[in-house]
C-alpha cells in the first residue's frame, strides 16, 4: 500500500469497535496523525470545532444521527476529504445525495482491501486540495502586493509630483539600488502601514 508521505490529521467517526480496529491498522500504517475516534456525531460535530482534520471517515449509522449532513458541512470547508461507510442497501442512495458535495462513500460490508484503496484516493484529493490552497495563497499575496505599490505609487503622485512612469520607475530603481522588494520600499514609503486607500481599487497598475 502506497500513500503519501505528508501526515494526515484523521477524524474517525464510527462506533463499531470490529470496524475501528480495521481502519485504524491502516492509517497507522499510512503514517496519518493525529488519529481522533468519536463514536457520535455530537462527538465529531465538537472535535471539527477544535481543529479541521484532513481526512474525515464516518461510518454509518451513528448512534444520534445518520451522519451525512456532518460529511457534507465537512466536505464543503475546502480543506477537508470525507469519506462515508454506508450499508450496502443504502450506499445508492446516500451516494447520489452526497456525490455532488465531494463526499466519497463505500458500501458495507467492505473489505480491507477497499478501504485501502479508498485512502488512497483520500490522500491523493487531499494533496490536490493543498496545492490549489497554496496557489490561493499565493494569487492573494500578489494581488495584496499589487494594491501596496499601487498606493506608494499615489504617495508619489500626490505628494511629490511625479507621474506614473515616474513613480513607477522610482519604486524599480529604489528597490535595485538597495537590493530589497519593491513592496519594501512601498511599506517603507507608506511608514509600515497598511491601511486602506479610497483610491486602492482605481489606482494605476
Amino acid at each position: 500500500m502506497v500513500f503519501l508521505q505528508n501526515s494526515r490529521s484523521v477524524l474517525l467517526a464510527s462506533d463499531s469497535d470490529q470496524f475501528n480496529q480495521m481502519i485504524l491498522s491502516l492509517l497507522s500504517a499510512s503514517g496519518c496523525a493525529p488519529i481522533r475516534v468519536v463514536s457520535s456525531v455530537g462527538a465529531a460535530k465538537r472535535a471539527a470545532l477544535e481543529q479541521v482534520f484532513d481526512l474525515v471517515i464516518v461510518n454509518t449509522p451513528l448512534p444520534d444521527d445518520f451522519g451525512t449532513a456532518f460529511s457534507v458541512a465537512q466536505s464543503g470547508n475546502g480543506q477537508t476529504v470525507v469519506l462515508m461507510l454506508v450499508r450496502a442497501a443504502l450506499h445508492e442512495e446516500i451516494h447520489s445525495q452526497v456525490m455532488d458535495r465531494g463526499v466519497f462513500t463505500l458500501p458495507k460490508p467492505t473489505t480491507k482491501q477497499a478501504l485501502s484503496m479508498a485512502l488512497q484516493w483520500m490522500n491523493t484529493t487531499r494533496e490536490r486540495l493543498r496545492r490549489v490552497e497554496a496557489g490561493t495563497k499565493t494569487a492573494e499575496q500578489e494581488l495584496q502586493e499589487l494594491r501596496l505599490l499601487n498606493r506608494a505609487k499615489w504617495l508619489l503622485i500626490e505628494q511629490r509630483g511625479m507621474s506614473e512612469s515616474e513613480a513607477h520607475h522610482f519604486l524599480e530603481k529604489q528597490a535595485m539600488d538597495r537590493c530589497i522588494s519593491k513592496r519594501r520600499i512601498a511599506e517603507e514609503l507608506l511608514g509600515g502601514s497598511d491601511t486602506r486607500s479610497p483610491k486602492e481599487d482605481s489606482s494605476p497598475a
